[in-house]
């Protein structure tokens, strides 16, 4: 059985041909990545890719919101609905999941050679499982445990209200209203690529350090329109060298954001199964993260930090996470 998935994303997009014996041994055809903006739609990508070769399935996970078997992407002008793409494709079904559902069955799958531990807490197998991720945007799902199954359970919790914790996060609070003349400000405008961007922008308009030349002349570049700079890792790269103060500062506030944000989902699900950080912009950022006071900031829930020591916390290093949870969710399919 040959079989289409793919990892949709606001800015790049990876499809995978794979074949699928009796055994649900699964060996990789091809896989290609492209940039998501490049494309009017998925389907002249697909067609693209595939070049004519026919398919049995095809399951996808997509950035955004899944409503009968279809999605409008929050972060690209796309609307896939999955019975015209089986019926365009000529296949047997085309499954549409949340891209961090894909991400949560991804999950369950890996190997402690594809984690990072940074607390080992203190597992429990009978307890819900959080999955959180920075990247275009901000996913986060849960996993509660069934029999000997777990059942996903996409949000949109991304955009759930910005909550600033000092001065300067209060700052950036009312920066980001002033500049763009929203009433109120979602986690994900900061926790994520743009986030990183808006912080540095933030940083660089109060003056807080001197600018450098080199990565002014960048930054200049993206906001004046081109799109073949991703601002995020430039300044995640800079932050990593550790000679700049402006982008250090900006990758400081960021995680720091993101570590208070993961506290916050961890006390409304109470993952004492594990809390799970993937996203495309973690494992590029490791040395930043593992030098930095993240685990403090994620326990910094006032009386409610024993209940947090006590929660597995690592980060996903399998950059393919989503596809493989793909396939597991296929092998769910089938055996249902």
């Amino acid at each position: 059985m040959k079989v289409l998935i793919g990892d949709i994303g606001g800015t790049k997009t990876i499809l995978r041909l794979v074949e699928i014996n009796k055994s649900n041994h699964c060996e990789t055809i091809k896989q290609i990545k492209y940039s998501s903006q490049e494309y009017q739609t998925f389907s002249y990508m697909v067609k693209s890719f595939l070049d004519s070769v026919s398919i049995d399935k095809i399951c996808i996970a997509i950035a955004g919101p899944i409503n009968n078997n279809s999605c409008k992407l929050t972060n690209l002008n796309w609307y896939i609905k999955g019975d015209e793409l089986a019926q365009e494709f000529h296949c047997q079904k085309a499954y549409l999941l949340n891209d961090f559902a894909a991400v949560s069955y991804g999950v369950i799958t890996l190997k402690e050679s594809e984690l990072l531990t940074l607390q080992e807490g203190e597992k429990n197998s009978n307890s819900p499982i959080s999955v959180i991720g920075a990247g275009t945007g901000l996913g986060q799902s849960f996993l509660i445990p069934e029999k000997d199954k777990y059942r996903v359970f996409a949000t949109e919790g991304g955009h759930s209200d910005f909550s600033p914790k000092n001065e300067l996060e209060w700052q950036l609070l009312h920066y980001l209203k002033s500049k763009f003349g929203w009433q109120r400000i979602s986690a994900e405008r900061v926790i994520s690529g743009q986030g990183i961007v808006a912080i540095y922008q933030f940083l660089r308009d109060i003056k807080f350090a001197s600018e450098s030349e080199e990565i002014s002349s960048k930054i200049k570049q993206w906001e004046q329109g081109d799109n073949t700079i991703d601002p995020g890792e430039i300044i995640g790269q800079s932050a990593l060298i550790k000679n700049d103060i402006l982008t250090t500062q900006t990758m400081t506030m960021f995680l720091d954001a993101y570590a208070g944000e993961i506290g916050n989902f961890a006390l409304k699900i109470l993952p004492y199964g594990g809390i799970y950080i993937a996203g495309g912009i973690i494992t590029k950022i490791l040395p930043l993260l593992q030098n930095s006071n993240f685990v403090n900031t994620f326990l910094n829930k006032g009386r409610m930090k024993p209940l947090l020591e006590k929660m597995p916390l690592k980060v996903v290093i399998n950059t393919e996470v989503a596809l493989q949870g793909l396939l597991y969710y296929l092998k769910l399919s089938s055996d249902s």
